[in-house]
């Protein structure tokens, strides 16, 4: 990695899990197009966002990342947008009272379209057709017109995210999210739900908390109690479009990739000699890395010094997503190596994707027991090492799907075609997202 950076030297590493494009004329037009169109984010912004995440490494807050396992062109509104939000912000809520911690939030959101599949080709019925790649690329209906790579809607995609952006942030500093209003961010389902009074409790006691600093001469108006940061992410897996939306800072001469605060890797695109690590190696904004069970701590210090090789707070998080029957075997090595090596990364965990199956209904699943206790199994091999268990990274919605097992109304197999609407894999609904944040706040004061 001694060479020096462009936003072009990835073009010479093996770029994994990048689509077939029918037309490179078409894919190339669409790409200049939106190489002039405005950021979706600033520059500033990634830098506070970095600063945030460096109060996460040095154990002085919490991470709280979440969102849709993969945005939708056909399920996009705004009201699927507020209810998103909402649950994020009750998840955080309950993590903040709960725990006494600040909580970072950034969403899995307003760019989070390209998925990586484990095969290019997927056949039914003795017809092979390419994978569903997310909405970014292709189409989910298995047909051949509808799977052929389309380059136009990677500018449908940058449209869907800007208006997502300019939602969420009139939500967030316009008043929607007053602490004062911390009541009117439950919703019907969550309300009449164990974990939704749960919930109404805690904002029972946030708002006599606020009636008694004001009854005090405290200022309850100020701005930090009506409005929240909140930033957005997603995996950078399509490195063309990625490219197309990164500038230089005016400021400070350095590059960002501006179509999300943050960034990450996913497990399958992590190889050191990979397009994707001499991608993002060269942008500025803060960094994540999924890290599975196979990985080494030889890998793992790798990443550290290839993405964060001036060692700073913030920059990198590595994301574990390990399985709840492995956690505590393969996690603990890493945290020792990353430790001993000082290097100060923000370490979350993924309890998702490392605990999904087959449903007896055959629909991908996952139980939220076995969520639960790999976030367990991530707080005890902190402990156990002496590091700072800094964040978690949550698939949900705030639909009241029934994709995952388990929960406080204990879904079980013949529920799941109820309301399964994910366009890939399952998502929390509001009511298990809210239960798991307060079982979490609770790891978080043991």
């Amino acid at each position: 990695m001694s060479i020096t950076w462009t936003p072009d030297t990835w073009l010479d590493r093996p770029a994994a899990q990048q689509p077939a494009w029918p037309d490179a004329d078409a894919l190339n037009g669409v790409l200049d197009k939106i190489a002039t169109l405005p950021p979706l984010v600033f520059a500033g912004e990634a830098r506070d966002l970095t600063e945030a995440l460096g109060e996460v490494a040095q154990g002085r807050a919490f991470l709280l990342q979440a969102g849709d396992c993969a945005e939708s062109f056909d399920g996009y509104s705004a009201d699927g947008i507020r209810d998103r939000l909402k649950v994020i912000l009750q998840m955080a809520v309950a993590l903040t009272y709960s725990g006494g911690l600040p909580v970072v939030k950034v969403g899995r959101i307003a760019g989070q379209f390209a998925k990586p599949r484990s095969s290019d080709t997927e056949t039914i019925d003795g017809v092979e057709l390419p994978s569903f790649r997310g909405h970014i690329i292709n189409d989910p209906e298995f047909g051949e017109g509808a799977r052929i790579p389309n380059p136009e809607r990677l500018l449908q995609a940058y449209q869907q995210s800007a208006s997502t952006l300019n939602l969420l942030r009139a939500f967030t500093k316009g008043g929607f999210a007053n602490l004062a209003q911390v009541h009117s961010w439950n919703q019907e389902f969550v309300a009449a739900s164990p974990q939704g009074k749960r919930y109404q409790q805690l904002a029972d006691g946030i708002q006599s908390a606020l009636h008694f600093m004001n009854s005090c001469g405290i200022d309850i108006d100020d701005s930090r109690l009506e409005e929240v940061d909140f930033y957005t992410s997603h995996e950078a897996l399509l490195l063309d479009y990625e490219r197309a939306l990164t500038r230089q800072d005016s400021l400070t001469g350095d590059w960002y990739d501006c179509s999300a605060h943050m960034l990450w890797i996913g497990e399958r695109t992590r190889q050191l000699d990979g397009a994707h690590v001499e991608f993002l190696r060269g942008v500025k904004n803060p960094l994540g890395c999924k890290v599975g069970p196979t990985a080494t701590p030889e890998e793992v210090l790798s990443i550290c010094e290839t993405l964060n090789p001036e060692q700073i707070p913030g920059r990198l998080t590595l994301i574990s997503r390990m399985g709840a029957d492995t956690i505590g075997q393969n996690l603990p090595p890493l945290l020792q190596a990353v430790k001993d090596a000082d290097h100060p990364v923000v370490w979350a965990c993924d309890p998702m994707h490392g605990n999904t199956f087959t449903s007896d209904t055959g629909l991908k699943t996952r139980h939220f027991d076995a969520i639960c206790r790999e976030v367990e199994g991530f707080f005890t091999a902190h402990d156990q090492v002496g590091t700072w268990a800094g964040g978690i990274h949550i698939e949900l919605t705030g639909e009241d799907v029934t994709e995952c097992l388990g929960g406080g109304e204990d879904l079980d197999h013949s529920d799941l075609e109820h309301r399964y609407e994910t366009i890939c894999d399952p998502r929390l609904n509001g009511k298990q997202s809210i239960d798991l944040a307060f079982r979490v706040a609770e790891f978080l004061q043991r």
